[in-house]
């Protein structure tokens, strides 16, 4: 948690960027998981923890525009609630730390709605991702969302990250590279993804609040989001590590690598991932403020499209080939994406507003149509940097059947590579006035790097 004058701040700057009306804020609940009393395990919705800061479950808030005032709506607990928690602080104590002054019951939260629409004043709010979020809406009569005004502000001030955002994601930046070096260390034939993934995971509780994400840990690294975790380490295998962390404060981490299982590449691997991690430090070398991200996704798709041309993948010319869309059989997802509070930051106020803008419109062009974020670059901005190559033999056997691309795809070629799985090499980056720089120590990343973290 910021200082109380943080999240003051923060309020007053979006009742300034409002017209008007009541900006709603629904606090996340706790979900049974098999019953009412053993819940998952609770996370509060970052909208909500980037204006009001409290991390626990059944709290709203509101942001009165006309009147300037802030209210937290939440019940204290009673007595029997006490008998299984210990002492809490009040929510009015718990509001005075975030720099709120009034508190209300939540019973009269409908009530104060009421008498807003009354005055024919709007209830901002933003579309949940959460069921119980939704139903809460729906009980409060808060039905027309989200509201475009509330999400565009929103958007712009989460957008910009401020000093003590980046000093926290240099934290989760720490925590994420302590759990990829014991990734390395554990990387050899015989061993269980699922004692990896255990062993990661470990460390982001042990260090932060948790992971930032289900963690990917799979020699099956050509399905971009495998889950799976029951495979035994095979020698002449990669295994593909994307796994992140939150920091206490819940901001994060995303890194991903790939690593050869018997702690040496063969040349065809090699070759492969060099091409990757080309792709990847020309972003950093080209990243700079005002810059479409498409035009760095486009020039790291260039790369893909020219190094598996030298492979005899790929034939034609490159400039006609990316045009054409050939990358997506390669890469069929977007360079990147924001990073924050979320590791997908800001996902629930919608990628239309996230990812793109009044300038930048998402375009169905088989180059780019796989863009999350596509916006001109600005200072204080995070993103991941995620090039890959992947070889999915279904996706390879069904543009092959459709002709798709065949003026510039070599099948023939490919058909050696339906046994290679898939290589991702993902790294933090912070906009900066002068041009980027990468969040975190830098994880082994060159051939020679990865082999020797290896070796130790």
């Amino acid at each position: 948690m910021f200082s109380s004058q943080t999240y003051k701040q923060r309020r007053d700057t979006l009742r300034g960027m409002l017209s008007g009306g009541v900006a709603l804020f629904v606090g996340a609940v706790e979900a049974p998981a098999n019953a009412l009393s053993n819940t998952y395990r609770f996370r509060q919705n970052s909208n909500f923890l980037y204006y009001f800061g409290l991390d626990m479950p059944d709290l709203i808030a509101v942001v009165d525009v006309d009147s300037g005032e802030d209210i937290i709506f939440g019940n204290d607990l009673t007595i029997s609630d006490l008998i299984w928690t210990g002492p809490q602080p009040t929510i009015a104590e718990l509001a005075a730390r975030v720099g709120v002054g009034i508190t209300k019951p939540l019973s009269e939260l409908p009530a104060y709605l009421e008498r807003a629409r009354a005055c024919g004043r709007k209830i901002h709010a933003t579309q949940p991702y959460r069921a119980e979020t939704a139903a809460t809406l729906v009980a409060l009569n808060v039905c027309d969302v989200p509201s475009e005004e509330l999400v565009r502000a929103s958007v712009a001030m989460r957008s910009i990250k401020s000093a003590e955002e980046v000093a926290e994601m240099e934290k989760a930046c720490d925590i994420g590279y302590k759990m990829h070096m014991k990734a390395f260390e554990m990387c050899r034939e015989g061993e269980n993804e699922r004692r990896i993934v255990g062993a990661i995971e470990g460390i982001a509780m042990q260090e932060g609040w948790g992971v930032s994400f289900l963690s990917i840990v799979s020699q099956h690294g050509e399905t971009l989001h495998n889950r799976n975790c029951d495979g035994v380490l095979q020698n002449g295998r990669l295994l593909l590590v994307d796994a992140g962390a939150e920091a206490l404060s819940n901001y994060t981490s995303d890194f991903t690598r790939t690593m050869p299982v018997s702690g040496k590449f063969t040349d065809k691997q090699k070759d492969v991932y060099n091409i990757v991690l080309a792709a990847n430090n020309h972003v950093f070398d080209i990243s700079r403020p005002n810059m479409p991200y498409r035009d760095a996704h486009l020039a790291a798709t260039r790369i893909i499209l020219d190094g598996m041309k030298q492979l005899g993948a790929v034939r034609g010319n490159v400039d006609d080939a990316l045009q054409a869309g050939a990358a997506y059989l390669f890469m069929p997802h977007g360079l990147g994406h924001m990073m924050g509070l979320d590791d997908h930051d800001m996902d629930e106020l919608g990628e239309m507003y996230v990812g793109y803008d009044a300038e930048i419109q998402r375009s169905e062009h088989p180059s780019c149509k796989a863009c999350r974020m596509a916006r001109r670059l600005q200072p204080g901005m995070v993103v991941s940097v995620e090039p890959g190559i992947y070889f999915i033999p279904a996706l390879i056997d069904k543009w092959r059947a459709e002709g798709t691309c065949k003026e510039f795809i070599n099948f023939d070629v490919l058909e050696g590579y339906k046994d290679f799985g898939g290589i991702r090499l993902e790294d933090d980056m912070l906009i900066t006035p002068e041009g980027n720089r990468m969040l975190g120590r830098r994880l082994p990343i060159t051939v020679e790097e990865v082999e020797a973290a290896m070796r130790r």
